[in-house]
């Protein structure tokens, strides 16, 4: 069933029954990629799954990060209705429930962050600046090729030829000027300073092949929280919730549920 957050401003899938638990997709991908594992989280949660600003039928927002953080909060408090949350942030959706925790303290009681960080290193700010380039001198079409390379493994690729076709046309739906916004946030963002002001429980995840934000990243990041424990997903890159669903929930038992 989907509703809308925030004023009408945010589209949401939600199902089930029990305490909210919020799940924030990735640029790279939407809602869906956590199809696989949102089932099994109903069982014990209401999850909500919402469309970032500027993804699917939600609306964009101007600002920045810090805007989109924003408004999501107004979509949390909304969808939570005073309820302990918990947000759990894929790549990008995690950058996002990064600041927005910083920028509004009470607004989760748990957080996972899930291939994820606080800084890029300059070569990985350079890679978002060359997509957001290439993506407006040639279109999306032109860096699909390397969307799907930060997504998945090559050999994962050739696997699942079926899943691929359905993760690339994904990212074609994207809103290539929120995406391009997107990767500019990225490329100057570094939240370092700002770790210690999280004081809720962080569960870090990280896929062991991840190259959109490599493990050292994760590493930095739960370094940096007061209150975060680390883990690495063995075999998996940026999506581990979509490639090894199993091995994904496992590393949330004990945390989450």
């Amino acid at each position: 069933m989907d509703r809308l957050l925030a004023f009408g401003t945010v589209n949401a899938a939600q199902s089930g029954e029990g305490p909210p638990l919020f799940l924030f997709h990735s640029l790279l991908s939407d809602r869906a990629s956590f199809d696989a594992i949102a089932p099994e989280l109903a069982t014990s949660f209401r999850t909500i799954v919402p469309e970032l600003p500027g993804f699917g039928r939600s609306r964009t927002v101007e600002g920045g990060l810090a805007a989109v953080a924003d408004r999501m909060a107004e979509a949390v408090r909304d969808a939570a209705n005073g309820a302990p949350a918990i947000v759990l942030g894929n790549g990008y959706g995690g950058f996002v429930a990064l600041q927005m925790a910083i920028r509004h303290p009470q607004i989760a009681a748990r957080l996972v962050l899930a291939d994820s960080g606080a800084a890029f290193s300059e070569p990985g700010r350079e890679a978002f600046r060359n997509m957001a380039r290439v993506s407006r001198e040639k279109g999306l079409e032109a860096i699909t090729d390397v969307a799907m390379r930060r997504l998945f493994a090559p050999e994962f690729q050739e696997q699942h030829p079926e899943l691929m076709k359905d993760r690339r046309a994904a990212f074609l739906r994207t809103d290539p000027d929120v995406f391009r916004a997107a990767c500019e946030a990225l490329a100057g963002l570094d939240l370092r300073a700002e770790l210690a002001t999280v004081k809720v429980p962080v569960l870090v995840l990280v896929g062991e092949h991840d190259e959109a934000t490599p493990p050292p990243m994760s590493h930095e990041l739960a370094a940096g929280l007061p209150h975060a424990r680390l883990e690495i997903i063995p075999g998996c890159a940026h999506v581990p919730q979509l490639q090894s669903p199993r091995q994904f929930l496992d590393a949330l038992k004990g945390f989450v549920f």
